[in-house]
């Protein structure tokens, strides 16, 4: 498999002779323009500009591009897609503040299991999910993972995440990195360095034993 970056929470995932992916794709803004992509399956972690214009994507020779946009299950292509719905903990006064500040920021999260290997996209989460809600997700291998903060999971949330989750490889997203959000969110997982690339290519026979962080170059 084949995971490409294309800024904030879009990715291209691929596999030879098995769909391929596109998540999260956004309108232009800032300056940033949506690259065009093609894609058999669209999904959108959030009602929200920065996440839903699928219009941008294109379909491939299989035939017109079908959209997920909510929690469910899903077998097409031979690839397994779960969505989860993730909400704010009301019971949790943090989460409580959070949803009341934010109240649009209920998200889907999808996991991909390409032949037995899953891949998580955690979408716009904004917050450190439940152990039930994380247990929904299964086991992790490649975990898509925001860290910038504001209306998304602030670092040390975002290394909290990860060691409850316990994936084989992370890959940020949803950051700035001019800010050195990677340096805090590294620093909160004990860590100095990441591996940079312009895209990641995993197989189950390759993943590491210990997480590994990957940094994606945002492709445009």
């Amino acid at each position: 498999m084949e995971i490409t970056w294309h800024a904030q929470s879009c990715f291209r995932l691929t596999e030879r002779n098995l769909l391929t992916i596109v998540t999260d794709p956004y309108k232009p803004q800032n300056g940033m323009e949506m690259p065009k992509l093609k894609a058999d399956v669209v999904t959108v972690s959030r009602g929200a500009e920065t996440h839903n214009n699928t219009g941008s994507v294109s379909g491939t020779a299989r035939g017109d591009t079908r959209v997920v946009d909510g929690p469910g299950e899903y077998e097409m292509g031979g690839v397994f897609i779960t969505g989860v719905t993730m909400r704010p903990d009301k019971k949790k006064s943090a989460d409580a503040n959070h949803a009341a500040l934010h109240p649009a920021l209920k998200s889907t999260v999808y996991s991909f299991n390409y032949d037995g290997l899953n891949v998580v996209h955690l979408g716009g989460l904004s917050f450190v999910p439940s152990q039930t809600q994380i247990d929904a997700l299964e086991t992790v291998h490649v975990l898509l993972l925001p860290i910038g903060g504001g209306e998304y999971l602030n670092p040390s949330q975002a290394a909290e995440v990860v060691s409850l989750i316990e994936p084989n490889i992370v890959i940020p997203m949803q950051y700035d990195a001019e800010q050195d959000v990677v340096g805090k969110f590294l620093k909160g997982m004990g860590l100095s360095e990441a591996k940079a690339q312009d895209s990641l290519k995993v197989t189950r026979g390759t993943l590491p034993e210990d997480t590994q962080v990957v940094l994606l170059e945002a492709k445009k």
